[in-house]
């Protein structure tokens, strides 16, 4: 075990990157903990108050997160110092996306519908993250020899094509496609051939004209949606949480 992570992540410099993705994954983790037992009024933990303010966890994320990142930036990817700017810059990281939804809206939309996107970027970057660590270089390039990469040519048109892949993807309103298509070659070929969804900048331009193709894009969006938006809230809610009910609205002329 010890040659093993000494020859995958101490060697080649990955260690401090390894470090960072755990104290971020065990920071969010610990976070919608905390977080859950004062919303249900259990344990010893209280909201962080000054006066009347509710200081939210972003405020020292973000100041661990500047930490962190200028003491990585000094000190390179090696050494204990490494390390350490790792842990406190994915510490602040963790805290900082976990409330990416109020920086997002400017409001504290933490247990509202609007407050999954926390959850989503948080798993998404955790993914991404793991790609890397675990060998993916972005657009996929990482596979190619010496000599390979003398061929400037090469890389630059293989970098280009699978961008351009990632852009289509996201312009036909698939963005975790797109962006796991960057790190992950031909993964953003799939979203960038398929129909796209409903409400896209692509679904505007293109299927303006188009009822047909209007038509079958709602259709697959529905059946998409009626399959994994349910699993998909159902992971959100035990990974972070059940959003708090919306109000009910007013009949128009009721009070």
């Amino acid at each position: 075990m010890g040659h093993w992570l000494y020859r995958n992540f101490v060697e080649p410099g990955k260690l401090p990157l390894l470090l960072a993705l755990a104290s971020f994954v065990l920071t969010f983790v610990i976070t919608r903990v905390v977080v859950r037992l004062i919303r249900a009024g259990k344990g010893p933990f209280r909201n962080v108050k000054a006066g009347n303010l509710h200081i939210h966890h972003v405020v020292p994320g973000v100041v661990l997160t500047v930490i962190g990142g200028f003491g990585a930036v000094a000190s390179g990817r090696y050494g204990f110092g490494a390390c350490a700017c790792a842990v406190v810059f994915g510490i602040g990281a963790g805290l900082v996306l976990d409330e990416f939804a109020l920086i997002l809206h400017l409001h504290d939309v933490y247990w509202t519908e609007e407050g999954r996107k926390s959850v989503e970027v948080v798993v998404v970057t955790a993914a991404l993250v793991g790609l890397v660590l675990s060998g993916f270089a972005p657009f996929g390039v990482n596979d190619l020899t010496e000599q390979e990469l003398q061929d400037r040519g090469s890389v630059i048109a293989t970098v280009a094509v699978n961008f351009l892949f990632a852009l289509l993807a996201l312009s036909k309103g698939k963005a975790r496609t797109a962006i796991f298509g960057v790190i992950v070659p031909f993964v953003a070929l799939v979203g960038a051939i398929r129909l796209a969804r409903p409400g896209s900048p692509w679904a505007k331009r293109f299927y303006r004209r188009r009822p047909h193709a209007r038509a079958r894009s709602s259709l697959r969006a529905y059946h998409h949606d009626r399959r994994w938006l349910g699993p998909s809230r159902r992971l959100q809610d035990w990974i972070g949480g059940k959003p708090d009910p919306e109000p009910a609205r007013s009949l128009p002329g009721r009070h």
